[in-house]
């Protein structure tokens, strides 16, 4: 029997990263705790919390045992399906919130920008590998149209948030592969050059966000209310906070999208500064450990991916408490492990299920 037991249990843990699947439990665990002041101790949204964890849990589960050269065959094929859903989407997606984002498949919704936040590091990833040996200037030019081509439908529907972190994802990929210094500078400054264009392109709601970013007291109970009420959580937290559910900005219902997007202004008057730095400290474990994956990785496609995974869950933890704290424009992106919800939980959590998929099975690709 402990024989059996051992097999078992070997199966079920062969492919997990012990260390990077213990930050990722400790930062889900505090995620749980937060939402339950976030929530006013609501335990149908705590229930619906665990569940979308057990899912993602497995799914990360299922990644890890998918071996990383069946991920490369995968990857053209993803990025096809998930290029057609976008376009279906634009012709025929569903209006919800004067945004055309989802996409009826006959039972369901689905909302096809999730599907690119791995198809487009992954296929990013399989072309620079295919041509490893040949890379030139033109080379990287297709792989900005691969990466271009995604990101304008989903800025389109509009979803900037989800655009911004799928750029975030393929610029990624295109620095890890060696993208030359001088033309990373030229890009920037033709991106500066380029502000005044893109201001033009952006919705009405898009460029009031960037205004109030700059004086949240214009609109002090409309387009500034998110950000004053967040800020003033944050600071209210002071060194210690004012301790677990005793936060009178949350419980008083000032904050808003308290358990989503701003989750994390509930934790951070709750438990202060100190709480703060503990759980920067969990994130910082895991990106950590991810770069250490991606450093190890023994073939350009899993360098590439392992690199792409990590700096875009660093990019998703960096957008989020930098909008809470009132330094960069409100867009919807949740904190990562932390906020409620299931799509995000999902795709964060497939993305490291890759990871450990890299690790455990790079031996048997060494040569």
């Amino acid at each position: 029997m402990p024989l059996l037991i051992r097999r078992i249990a070997r199966f079920f843990t062969a492919h997990l990263d012990g260390l990077l699947l213990g930050a990722v439990l400790l930062l889900m665990a505090t995620g749980l705790i937060i939402l339950y002041s976030a929530s006013n101790a609501g335990m149908a949204r705590m229930t619906s919390q665990v569940m979308n964890m057990l899912v993602a849990l497995s799914v990360m589960w299922v990644f890890a045992n998918i071996a990383p050269h069946y991920l490369m065959r995968l990857s053209l094929p993803l990025f096809v399906v998930g290029l057609a859903l976008l376009i279906a989407v634009a012709l025929f997606g569903d209006i919800v919130n004067g945004a055309r984002r989802w996409l009826f498949i006959g039972f369901t919704r689905i909302q096809p920008s999730e599907l690119m936040k791995i198809a487009v590091p992954l296929m990013l990833a399989w072309y620079f590998d295919r041509y490893e040996a040949t890379l030139r200037l033109k080379n990287y030019l297709i792989a900005v149209v691969f990466l271009m081509v995604p990101v304008g439908l989903i800025a389109r529907q509009p979803d900037l948030g989800t655009a911004v972190l799928i750029f975030s994802s393929g610029c990624f990929v295109l620095f890890l592969a060696g993208l030359a210094w001088r033309i990373i500078g030229g890009i920037v400054v033709a991106g500066l050059a380029s502000l005044p264009f893109l201001w033009s392109v952006l919705h009405d709601y898009q460029q009031q966000r960037v205004l109030t970013l700059l004086d949240p007291a214009q609109d002090p109970l409309g387009s500034g209310y998110h950000t004053i009420q967040s800020t003033i959580a944050v600071g209210s937290g002071g060194l210690l906070g004012k301790g677990w559910m005793n936060g009178t900005q949350t419980h008083l219902d000032f904050i808003p999208e308290r358990t989503t997007d701003f989750i994390f202004a509930v934790y951070s008057e709750e438990f202060g500064l100190f709480g703060n730095l503990i759980l920067l400290v969990l994130f910082m474990l895991v990106i950590a450990r991810g770069m250490v994956i991606t450093a190890n990785a023994p073939t350009l496609f899993t360098r590439l991916l392992a690199g792409a995974i990590t700096l875009t869950f660093f990019t998703y933890a960096f957008v989020n408490m930098g909008m809470v704290s009132g330094i960069l424009p409100v867009v919807g992106v949740p904190l990562p492990l932390i906020s409620y919800g299931g799509t995000s939980l999902v795709s964060v959590c497939l993305g490291f299920g890759i990871l450990m998929s890299i690790q455990t099975h790079k031996k048997l690709v060494q040569t």
